[in-house]
């Protein structure tokens, strides 16, 4: 395999960059441009000051240089790692002298690709690497931390096991049936399907907190036109993110941005005043008012406290097919120019839960946040065995496999001949495969390395 060269730390000037080679001619390439002791003399794991040369000799910079010998590196290649000076000019000169001496460019997710491919990881745990580098709170950090360890790929190799036993016993009826031979007691058959068909379920289910531990979970500001949705956004990221204007319809589009709040990623979506209106283009912000609001997973119904109580019952009807099954904190706002006693008491009634706020002057805004943070109730990940799924793609393999599963109880019900429970089982083993990689295609695999940094 070709020897690949790149820039592993963030783009940019920094006290130092790093530039990693890795591949079998690694050492080789490298000790064309190095002056220092001999790299064929280094032990693997040992770090060693020198120079950088460039292809006429020249000195480009004083650097460290760190070996890992084959298979006991990242990549399971033999890898160099060359620790510069962090200008800019100093690393494209590094990278560009290694590749005239013989490396390549390496392409997105490439050391990772190729880590997976010589047995160091499986793809779960390849995947669960760009997640640690993309986390952004402490959750996210641990759930990415557990999957690099290897927690799913565990339980995911568990339930393949049991899959696989439970096939060979209905694959060994298969070669005896003209004997009569029974070696796969259905009643068991049943309760083992049943057992992992639970736990492949259990997986599926966490998706949803996963994701939301991930990418951040959804609050949705809604409300009137001027009840203060902007200024709340801007009071609780402590930012000016949004145009706060007096004249009505000035959000005409969807605002996010996140901030971690309790420990929980939190995404909030500003969105259009939702009225009547006859201009096309905050129509359509209203429209996507009602999208946010239907994604989202707690909703902030921002209620100005000088509103009549005929209109905030009406708005109440307008939004209220859009908050099934959603969390919904009336957020009464303004309450420093009028009394918010009538409307609290009709939307207690209506079993909303409501918070009396300020956002201008910044009034019961603490109040609120904690109150977000208690209705987010994210799982709070410290075991380091416990596995919540927060990749999409493992999500649609786990719901496949538990479809797969479904199939085959209903044929073990039905008293359905082994060749037909054999396909079924297999497939569900064929899904669980595919998210460790031990079925994968090059289509997926370019599509999940695709999107790692160049570097990683």
């Amino acid at each position: 395999m070709d020897t690949i060269c790149a820039v592993s730390t963030p783009h940019g000037m920094g006290g130092i960059a790093v530039i990693r080679v890795s591949g079998d001619d690694a050492l080789s390439i490298v000790q064309q441009r190095w002056q220092g002791k001999p790299i064929a003399e280094m032990a693997s794991h040992t770090a060693h000051l020198g120079h950088i040369l460039d292809s006429q000799g020249e000195i480009l910079d004083e650097a460290v240089l760190t070996l890992f010998r084959a298979p006991n590196s990242f990549t399971g290649e033999d890898v160099v790692e060359i620790s510069c000076h962090g200008s800019m000019w100093i690393q494209q000169q590094i990278v560009s002298t290694l590749i005239d001496a013989g490396c390549r460019a390496a392409t997105g997710g490439e050391f990772t690709q190729r880590a997976f491919a010589n047995g160091k990881m499986d793809l779960s745990q390849a995947e669960a690497i760009a997640d640690v580098i993309a986390s952004q709170s402490r959750a996210s950090h641990h759930v990415a931390m557990n999957q690099m360890r290897g927690a799913f790929s565990r339980k995911l190799s568990t339930l393949r096991s049991q899959l696989l036993q439970f096939v060979s016993l209905i694959e060994l009826e298969l070669d005896f049936s003209e004997e009569d031979v029974t070696f796969a007691d259905r009643e068991r058959l049943t309760s083992l399907a049943t057992n992992i068909k639970n736990v492949i379920d259990s997986l599926a289910q966490s998706y949803q907190a996963g994701n939301a531990i991930k990418n951040g979970l959804p609050v949705a500001i809604v409300g009137p036109t001027n009840a203060g949705k902007s200024t709340l956004l801007n009071t609780l990221l402590g930012d000016d993110r949004a145009l706060v204007s007096d004249i009505k319809g000035t959000t005409r589009d969807v605002i996010e941005d996140t901030m971690v709040m309790g420990g929980t990623l939190l995404r909030f979506i500003d969105t259009a005043g939702i009225r009547e209106s006859q201009d096309v283009i905050e129509s359509m912000g209203i429209e996507r008012s009602f999208k946010k609001m239907d994604e989202a997973r707690i909703v902030l119904w921002v209620v100005d406290a000088t509103a009549p109580i005929a209109e905030v019952e009406e708005f109440n009807k307008q939004i209220s097919e859009h908050c099934q099954d959603k969390a919904v904190i009336a957020v009464i706002n303004k309450v420093d120019t009028a009394s918010a006693e009538d409307i609290v008491k009709k939307l207690n009634g209506l079993g909303i839960k409501t918070i009396e706020i300020s956002a201008k002057q910044g009034t019961g805004v603490e109040q609120l946040k904690e109150e977000i943070i208690e209705t987010a109730a994210l799982p709070q990940v410290t075991d380091e065995n416990a596995v919540i799924v927060t990749n999409a793609r493992h999500y649609h393999a786990l719901v496949r496999a538990s479809e797969a599963l479904d199939r085959t109880l209903q044929g073990l019900n039905s008293n359905l001949s082994g060749d037909l429970l054999s396909q079924d089982i297999r497939e569900c083993m064929h899904y669980l495969g595919e998210i460790t990689g031990e079925i994968s295609t090059h289509e997926i695999l370019g599509e999940i390395f695709s999107h790692f940094c160049i570097g990683k």
